[in-house]
């Protein structure tokens, strides 16, 4: 039987549930398709990592109990980082290597992709990536690699053009951690607030297990920032910085990553009301409408996974991007009929306008950079329930 997106689609609920793949035949059905999956799933920069495993878990015990791919099973092979950028080579290494695996999803921290995507390279596994560091996608330098999430330019264009148009504030104050990701993005949105007239009144990197962010806090209070942008995945030094903000009676916005939205978040804060005006770079598949309804393909996602899936402290984009980067894999073995390197990256280059749950992906043999720029909005931190936002405040 051949295998079309009509029939990988057959049986879904309004097109938005987990496609499943349909069996071939068993005589293929000796081999499982090796799916890599490195990520940070201890340690302080976890909480993306877990959010992401719960939909590359569902995604694959759900293909599997359809048959698998033309008969063949989808094995998960993990690897826990630990936010270690050392480990995560490592890691690498050894699923390039000893593993040998077919494809690979992660890192979900980009320190650790930058450490990582040239291992992938070497050994020419396909690779998904969910980071958001610009140099990690060049088709030239790094062909087997496809970016599944916005790259950081996308995300500060949206973060500053919320503080600077909407929220009308001229002076800024810029934190990041000191991962990889935070350093670098910490530095590229600096230089980005000035280059549009942005006063940046204070930046700083802060250690992500830093236990106590008052001198950070007060110094930005005290050079007038009125607002700030954070860039840290970390859920425990965002929540500190919350709590810090609110004991100091600053009544300043916060906006940036989406892990300051994440529900780990709620739990570490003192005062529920210190979740108030924050802002967190969203996504229109993953937020509310003025109705409060979610678009159609996401509501069934919700309804699906109800009862199967925790989304109450996760971002539902963490979960369905998971999603979507297994579907991608099974669809390229699936409709190539093979799982070796040059068809399922062949494939992969050819997608136009590829209907995910988290986005509609569209990737080029000279750009694997597919997630659409008109689909990033703020979302207000606060308003989350099962892992999706209101659309923040101030939108036409």
């Amino acid at each position: 039987m051949k295998l079309t997106r009509r029939s990988v689609l057959a049986g879904t609920t309004a097109a938005a549930a987990l496609p499943l793949v349909a069996v071939r035949s068993a005589s293929a059905a000796a081999e499982p398709i090796r799916f890599g999956w490195l990520t940070a799933l201890t340690g302080a920069n976890s909480a993306p990592g877990i959010g992401f495993n719960r939909g590359v878990v569902y995604a694959v015990d759900k293909i599997n109990a359809a048959g698998g791919v033309h008969g063949r099973k989808i094995e998960i092979i993990t690897r826990d980082s630990q936010g270690d950028p050392a480990k995560a080579v490592n890691a690498a290494v050894d699923l390039a290597s000893n593993a040998k695996v077919h494809a690979v999803f992660g890192p979900v921290n980009s320190g650790e992709s930058l450490a990582t995507t040239p291992i992938f390279t070497r050994f020419k596994i396909p690779s998904l990536g969910i980071c958001v560091v610009d140099s990690l996608i060049n088709p030239t330098k790094f062909p087997n690699a496809f970016r599944l999430s916005p790259d950081s330019s996308q995300w500060d264009d949206a973060n500053r053009h919320y503080i600077m148009d909407i929220l009308k504030a001229k002076k800024v104050a810029v934190l990041g951690d000191n991962t990889g990701y935070g350093t670098t993005a910490t530095a590229t949105s600096t230089a980005a607030f000035k280059k549009a007239g942005a006063n940046v009144v204070y930046s700083a990197v802060i250690d992500a297990n830093a236990q106590d962010v008052s001198p950070d806090l007060i110094h930005a209070r005290d050079a007038g920032a009125e607002a700030i942008a954070v860039w840290s995945d970390s859920t425990g030094l965002d929540a500190r910085l919350m709590n810090a903000r609110g004991r100091l009676g600053w009544d300043v916005s916060m906006s940036g990553h989406p892990a300051l939205g994440s529900g780990d978040v709620r739990h570490l804060l003192e005062k529920p009301e210190y979740w108030n005006k924050v802002y967190v770079v969203g996504y229109r598949s993953c937020s509310f409408d003025a109705a409060g309804k979610l678009p159609p393909k996401s509501a069934a996602f919700v309804k699906e996974v109800a009862g199967k899936v925790k989304l109450d402290d996760t971002l539902l984009w963490w979960v369905m991007a998971a999603v979507d980067a297994v579907t991608l894999v099974a669809e390229a073995v699936g409709k190539t009929g093979s799982s070796d390197p040059a068809p399922i990256i062949g494939y992969w280059n050819k997608l136009a306008k590829w209907e995910g749950l988290y986005g509609n992906y569209h990737f080029t043999p000279e750009e694997h950079n597919g997630y659409p720029t008109d689909e990033i909005v703020m979302s207000a931190a606060n308003s989350s329930h099962d892992g999706a936002m209101n659309i923040a405040p101030g939108y036409a």
